[in-house]
């Protein structure tokens, strides 16, 4: 492969609780940027308990998935799994002879952590020439006890030094590189050692994870390899990154509560780790944003923006406004009240309401007749309103902090997106006070305090916080439109 995203095969059993075998090789995959494909094997009726029933399709139907595949699509990796019996031993290793990808990767699915053999005798001996046809074996201890032996018994093998080291007695019989891995050795470091037949080795350490959910380690490890050294072209550095992904893997197994047996690792772990954190209002924006674009676009900002816009449409906005405000300080100060006693947020929200008093005096009263500051609410001023108050009768002061978000963010990004205003403007004061770097900052303060809320609340409360954001939002574009509809 030059460049691209590995395209990664895997061949083995299922899992239905998704902690090994495909649905664990498929993840393991995706965590290293390839693109993972499966043949299945063998359907496994299993949990994080145990497994309590196998059923082998027909190998013939096996080699149909397999050519399906090879058919179609390059190769760049397989990585073989649990095969079960000698007859999908022989149809995988007769596939690979005519279609051998640069990459193949056998994880020796022979013997159960609990010590169970997970192939039988006449299996076990078709591994052979599976073996000679790969560039990797990740056994266990067990499984490379059984490997050892299979070796001892091949022609050439059993020499004195090979016996008492058998990781270099697989890789001298069959010319293959042998991570014989430690997981579930004592101490306080996992350690796995790659063996080439050249009996040059390498010990890859890391610390010992303490959890009990370690099921589909082994998957998920051979399969990480198998992408890594597509990509980097180097098995010590796959090695070696792969290992240090699968601890952030085990160390976040517990946070993920599948199962109450011997339950998965969390595959995504490493992964998250790397990504900036998103935020949960920048989310919420993200969301809005075809409807940020539509109030951009309404004729009210646009001749706001250009001059263009009637004095008399303008201050028949600025009345209803008037009547917005009144509501909307009333709203700060509760959130003001809700928050702890002399806490930088009860001071933030006060500072608010406050602001929404000297907003009135100095930009709007000023501008409005007596006559136009009494006007009656308009229906939309109205909703915008009702809304709100629903938001805030839920008595959950996050929810009604992020109803009233929205007025904080979208004025101060209008004010952004309209620009500074010319000298002699006839909306220059408006333009001005939108675009202040002041607002701005307020914008960011009590975006701020929502994402606090927000991180700390349910997901129902949090579900709830989104829709009302959402919902204002909405009311703020029927609010620009209301002048000149």
């Amino acid at each position: 492969m030059t460049g691209g995203v590995p395209r990664v095969l895997s061949i083995a059993g299922t899992d239905p609780t998704g902690g090994a075998g495909v649905q664990a090789d498929l993840k393991a995959i995706a965590a290293h940027d390839g693109y993972g494909m499966a043949v299945v094997t063998a359907l496994v009726a299993q949990n994080t308990h145990g497994v309590r029933s196998v059923h082998v399709p027909d190998p013939a139907f096996l080699r149909e998935q397999l050519d399906a595949v090879s058919d179609d699509v390059t190769v760049d990796a397989v990585k073989t799994g649990m095969l079960g019996t000698a007859a999908v031993v022989r149809e995988v290793t007769a596939w690979l002879r005519a279609h051998r990808p640069p990459v193949v990767v056998v994880d020796p699915v022979m013997v159960a952590t609990s010590g169970d053999r997970l192939l039988d005798a006449d299996a076990v001996e078709a591994v052979r020439e599976l073996l000679g046809l790969a560039d990797l074996v990740t056994p266990n201890r067990a499984e490379l006890a059984v490997l050892a032996e299979l070796a001892a018994g091949a022609p050439g093998g059993g020499s004195a030094v090979d016996v008492d080291d058998p990781a270099l007695l697989v890789a001298r019989t069959w010319g293959v590189r042998v991570l014989a891995k430690g997981g579930h050795d004592d101490g306080a470091s996992a350690d796995d050692e790659l063996v080439e037949p050249s009996g040059q080795r390498r010990t890859f350490s890391a610390p010992r994870v303490a959890t009990t959910n370690t099921h589909g380690t082994g998957c998920s490890l051979s399969s990480a390899i198998a992408t890594l050294v597509v990509r980097t072209g180097d098995w010590e550095l796959a090695v070696g990154e792969a290992k240090a992904w699968l601890g952030a893997a085990l160390a976040g197994a517990d946070d993920l509560r599948v199962g109450s047996g011997n339950g998965p690792v969390d595959h995504g772990a490493a992964v998250r780790a790397l990504l900036p954190p998103v935020r949960w209002t920048d989310r919420w924006w993200t969301d809005v944003a075809g409807v940020l674009e539509e109030i951009l676009a309404t004729p009210f900002l646009v001749g706001l923006r250009d001059g263009t816009l009637s004095t008399e449409v303008f201050a028949g906005y600025l009345a209803q406004d008037v009547h917005y405000l009144r509501a909307y300080q009333g709203h700060l100060s509760a959130l003001a009240s809700a928050a702890t006693p002399s806490s930088d947020e009860a001071a933030f929200w006060a500072g608010a309401a406050q602001g929404c008093a000297d907003e009135a005096r100095d930009l709007h009263h000023r501008r409005l007749a007596d006559s136009q500051a009494e006007d009656p609410v308009h229906p939309v001023c109205a909703g915008y309103l009702a809304h709100l108050q629903r938001a805030a009768d839920t008595g959950s002061a996050a929810v009604l902090a992020a109803a009233v978000l929205p007025c904080f963010r979208v004025y101060a990004w209008v004010g952004t997106r309209l620009g500074r205003a010319p000298e002699g403007h006839p909306f220059g004061d408006w333009l001005g006070a939108y675009g202040d770097p002041g607002f701005a900052a307020a914008s960011a303060a009590a975006t701020d305090w929502v994402e606090r809320h927000a991180a700390a609340a349910s997901a129902e409360e949090r579900g709830r916080m989104t829709a009302a954001f959402r919902a204002s939002t909405a009311w703020e574009l029927a609010f620009f439109r209301m002048p000149t509809d």
